[in-house]
């Protein structure tokens, strides 16, 4: 297995796919390696992509590099003839998940993944069963906010998230991006977007907030605020269902810094008093990484299917964002926009 772009996500990536039983890391490229370097932490080393998909020893790739590059890698690695992981997002716009797309139609053989980490985690997949259960009835509406205090670094000109020919986008492709993806899994595809869209803090060529309201095609009412100017790091969902509700407070990340990982779940009665009895569930571990690179061992050993983060999921969530982006008419003549990237 290779991994393009062996910086902080390659690295943790590396540490949980040699922890598998049946997979094992042996090359990585990036183009901060010095030149001449044969060897980096124990791996043959390039500085080209190209140069390690050369090689005779790869059948995996995954795909860590900025979002300019990382259709390309991911098309190469598929003509290749490797199977592959891309972290989020897939690309730039919609465009460049559509061009890998028409590869992997090419090679069915192959099993391609895009990193939406997110859905492994376990409070996500605790109010995913809550909500298949029918216990607490349809999903009537959810409002979210997923923010931080700044790109890493938002406040540099010179780092390429704030640069739209890299990056895309702003805070909204890197970050909402996870959010949007998990209301697409809890109410259905949104078929109505009104938004509001804006660099007015940071003042880079991509959005420090995006302000959207949206209407699913199950009728499900979604209100979600990204944003880079949230000052503390912040993970709310809020569901609002029939007969109670489901609240996701804070995520566990590397970082540690969005706060305890957690689930509540209230049951509406009827002599409630608007102060229903409620439940509220701590996680204290991340085992996300782990679950998600096992399910790509699992498909990429055995042939079973990509449940999460398809190339399928990968286009539509692409598409959202999009949508979101040209809905706010400003913003999309400004950047001269289109859905379809």
């Amino acid at each position: 297995m290779g991994i393009a772009g062996y910086g902080v996500v390659g690295r943790r990536r590396r540490a949980v796919i040699d922890s598998h039983p049946g997979l094992i890391t042996v090359a990585a490229c990036d183009r901060n390696f010095a030149d001449g370097d044969t060897r980096v932490d124990g791996l043959t080393a390039y500085t080209e992509v190209e140069s390690m998909l050369a090689s005779e020893t790869l059948d995996v790739l995954f795909v860590c590099l900025t979002n300019d590059v990382a259709a390309a890698a991911t098309i190469a690695g598929l003509q290749r003839g490797l199977h592959v992981f891309c972290e989020k997002p897939p690309g730039r716009d919609v465009a460049d998940i559509r061009r890998v797309i028409e590869v992997e139609k090419a090679h069915p053989q192959l099993k391609l993944k895009y990193g939406f980490n997110h859905r492994y985690h376990e409070s996500i997949r605790d109010a995913l069963a809550l909500l298949r259960s029918n216990e607490l009835g349809r999903l009537i509406n959810m409002r979210a906010v997923y923010g931080k205090s700044k790109i890493i670094d938002f406040r540099s000109p010179s780092h390429w998230r704030t640069k739209r020919a890299v990056a895309g986008g702003g805070i909204l492709l890197d970050q909402g991006i996870h959010m949007l993806d998990l209301m697409r899994l809890f109410g259905g595809e949104f078929t109505q977007v009104q938004a509001i869209v804006s660099n007015d803090h940071w003042h880079h060529d991509v959005e420090d907030n995006a302000y959207v309201l949206m209407r699913s095609d199950q009728g499900v009412v979604a209100l979600m605020h990204s944003t880079a100017t949230e000052w503390r790091h912040r993970f709310r969902l809020e569901m609002s269902l029939e007969r109670g509700s489901i609240v996701l407070g804070g995520i566990l990340t590397s970082s540690k810094s969005y706060g305890a990982e957690t689930i509540t779940v209230s049951w509406k009665t009827e002599d409630d008093a608007g102060d229903p009895m409620e439940r509220v569930t701590r996680y204290n571990l991340d085992s996300s990484w782990k679950e998600e690179v096992g399910e790509f061992a699992e498909a990429v050993l055995n042939g079973a299917p990509i449940f999460n983060g398809s190339s399928d999921d990968a286009l539509k969530t692409m598409e959202l964002v999009y949508r979101i982006y040209c809905a706010d008419p400003q913003w999309k003549e400004r950047w001269g926009l289109s859905e379809n990237g």
